[in-house]
């Protein structure tokens, strides 16, 4: 069973890929989608709001991160822990929370569960809309593979890999119809998507808000664990 990479020794100043993921991602294993300024990278709009600066930001990276979105533009910061430079504005900040699997989670493949494609974005965004798992762009499916159950032809519950720091995978826009809910739908796709990312030799990981303590219960009872509290915030760029 594939299990969370050793920390590094005492006395070396190794990041872990999870403290900055979204800089990990598209640095590494993600890095044919980066839009890079300077020290700055991002995701395409249609692809994620996540981005990636470094841990200790300079004026120039906050410079690059300016360009980026224009004098007035708004710049997600999900994960960034670093203050804001004087000026700009913060427009969102709650607390999120990221859970890993450190060999507790009981993956597994689900038979009713289908590889959602191209061809079903318009389906999944609906079902995005309804629910509100968090951001899922046009294109956030050609992050990884993303799994759906239908009741009758029609898409009621999905889940799906979006962060790929290296040697984990995130698991994200996990949602479930109202009408469907409390049949254990999340649940089993979790485990499922979970189950092909340990396949891999890769260990899962996901991030949710603080405030969502079913969810929470739920990724937890699924055997997650709390790593660490993370920011999600947003700014305005000055001008």
């Amino acid at each position: 069973m594939p299990q969370p990479p050793t920390p590094a020794p005492t006395g070396f100043n190794v990041p872990h890929p999870l403290d900055n993921p979204g800089h990990a991602s598209l640095t590494g294993p993600h890095a044919r989608f980066a839009e890079r300024r300077g020290r700055v990278v991002r995701y395409p709009h249609d692809v994620s709001p996540w981005l990636g600066i470094p841990a200790e930001p300079d004026a120039a990276d906050w410079a690059d991160l300016a360009a980026f979105a224009g004098p007035g533009g708004q710049v997600p910061l999900p994960g960034v822990t670093a203050d804001v430079p004087d000026g700009w504005e913060l427009t969102f900040d709650i607390t999120g929370v990221q859970l890993v699997d450190d060999g507790g989670l009981a993956a597994a493949p689900d038979a009713e569960a289908v590889r959602l494609g191209p061809g079903d974005v318009p389906e999944m965004l609906a079902l995005v809309a309804r629910t509100e798992p968090g951001p899922f762009r046009e294109r956030t499916i050609e992050l990884g593979t993303y799994l759906g159950i239908r009741h009758e032809g029609t898409l009621i519950a999905m889940a799906g890999e979006r962060l790929h720091p290296p040697g984990w995978t995130e698991i994200s826009a996990v949602c479930t119809d109202p009408a469907h809910r409390g049949q254990g739908l999340a649940s089993r796709l979790v485990l499922a998507v979970a189950y092909g990312i340990r396949e891999r030799g890769e260990t899962p990981f996901l991030h949710t808000a603080a405030r969502n303590t079913g969810a929470i219960r739920l990724y937890e009872s699924l055997g997650f664990r709390l790593r660490r509290h993370i920011p999600f915030r947003a700014a305005r760029v000055p001008g």
